[in-house]
């Protein structure tokens, strides 16, 4: 597997951002003869042609390439739909297609270990506290995937250590021999059933994770999600769980207010929950599930126990961004569906004013319209998601709606409405990609805007 050789094999890329990029550059240092493809015109790709003209890739941009029996490998990238003709036209003549994550598994260093984490919420925090409990513990280490660094990136500039891996289903559902020695599955609710169609189909693209382990390795697992609990049932690997609410005869849980492992018959303490610097439920849950993955791993309890006590969480997820006027602003530009919004809104014992609204993802607004109307003083609607929400708010009783055109809209919006006391959250529930290119550029602008209102008022 180490340094797989692509000399004269006709690979094509298609998705020109961070992770087709790095496929390219991987793949022609491997020798590979290179075609690509973005949907984006060549004058929108900025400065990657030039590297794409250094590396004598044949680019299309606009019209589909065309795919000929002459192709070895299709690489696609996370966002690119499968079902768009040159991978359909591939896999009809059983050309193989995988993710930019398979290629880099296959292209890694033997000693480059990856454990990787899955779910519907959470995979970006709990990938980050594993990177950061390895970093601690004194072990090279790396966070990549879909948390926005390419895995092809890191396995090119590290020989040996660790890769903290966020796997999104989009990337796994083409997974052929991608292998993690520790891998967890943190919970799951509808979600991108716009491209996986059904919730059986979600739930097999994740179940890929941990397809191909064997004993020798571990499966990390939420006990208190029933879905995620049945899939133990399918492990060829060791099953460990972790739990807010059971205590488990094995694995990582909450007793008397602590988090506590329990591991071949003996107890260990790891902390008192209070002293988690993340706040909520649903980061108590990240926590557990980074913890068991370290703790299999063989790390010391004192280095889990120093990042949980100290890490203050990743960009655009609860992130804290100013308190003025006795005004507190959270950009959770992250959450882009209504479960992850559902744990936003229960972070806090303050009147929320939230911002919501975008492309929707094929999942139903009833579960976050009934949290809606029991923990939101004003909402802000925008976006092409915008009458769905609207009307399941409306049914359940709500009507403190404000509708607006454009996010600096809602943003001003939100902040007019906002008295001493209350929480402006940025929880959309949505993608982004109706107004904006990913949830982090969201982000980005709930935070500048939210910098010039406070520094307009000083």
């Amino acid at each position: 597997m180490w340094r797989l050789d692509f000399t004269d094999k006709n690979v094509m890329v298609i998705g020109l951002a961070r992770s087709g990029l790095a496929a390219l550059k991987a793949l022609h240092k491997r020798g590979a003869r290179l075609t690509a493809y973005d949907a984006k015109a060549a004058a929108d790709l900025g400065g990657c042609v030039a590297e794409l003209q250094a590396m004598d890739v044949t680019l299309y941009t606009g019209e589909y390439p065309p795919v000929d029996a002459d192709l070895d490998l299709l690489v696609a990238s996370p966002g690119v739909p499968l079902e768009i003709e040159p991978i359909q036209s591939a896999l009809r003549q059983q050309i193989e297609v995988i993710s930019e994550l398979e290629l880099a598994y296959r292209i890694k260093s033997e000693q480059l270990e990856m454990l990787a984490v899955t779910g519907t919420n959470g995979k970006t925090t709990t990938t980050t506290l594993l990177e950061k409990i390895l970093l601690a513990a004194g072990r090279p280490a790396a966070a990549g995937g879909n948390i926005g660094v390419a895995l092809c990136s890191l396995v090119e500039e590290m020989q040996d250590g660790y890769i903290s891996v966020e796997a999104s289903s989009f990337q796994l559902e083409t997974a052929s021999t991608f292998r993690p020695h520790i891998a967890a599955i943190l919970n799951i609710t509808p979600d991108h059933l716009d491209r996986h169609k059904t919730m059986e189909g979600y739930m097999a693209a994740k179940a890929k994770v941990f397809a191909r382990q064997t004993k020798d390795d571990f499966l990390v697992l939420n006990y208190d999600d029933e879905q995620v609990k049945k899939m133990g049932d399918q492990a060829g690997s060791r099953v460990i769980f972790f739990s807010q609410e059971q205590s488990l005869e094995e694995g990582v849980f909450v007793a008397e207010h602590f988090i506590r492992i329990k591991w071949q018959g003996e107890i260990h303490d790891l902390m008192p929950v209070a002293e988690l610097r993340l706040r909520g439920r649903h980061n108590l849950e990240n926590a557990l599930c980074a913890t068991a993955m370290a703790w299999a791993d063989g790390v010391s309890l004192e280095s889990i126990a120093q990042v949980l006590r100290t890490f203050n969480g990743v960009r655009h997820r609860l992130e804290e961004v100013a308190c003025h006027n006795d005004i507190l602003y959270i950009n959770d530009s992250k959450g882009t569906n209504p479960d992850s919004t559902i744990k936003a809104l229960c972070a806090f014992d303050r009147p929320i004013v939230l911002i919501a609204g975008g492309r929707p993802k094929g999942g139903s607004y009833q579960q976050v319209a009934r949290e809606i109307s029991q923990r939101v003083r004003e909402l802000v609607l925008l976006g092409e998601a915008r009458e769905m929400i609207k009307s399941e708010v409306m049914e359940s009783g709500f009507r403190n709606i404000h509708e607006v055109e454009d996010f600096p809209a809602a943003v001003y919006k939100a902040h007019q409405l906002a008295r001493p006391g209350d929480v402006v959250l940025l929880s959309p529930a949505c993608a982004s990609w109706d107004m904006f290119p990913s949830y982090e550029h969201r982000g980005d602008q709930f935070c500048q805007i939210i910098d010039s209102i406070i520094k307009q008022q000083s």
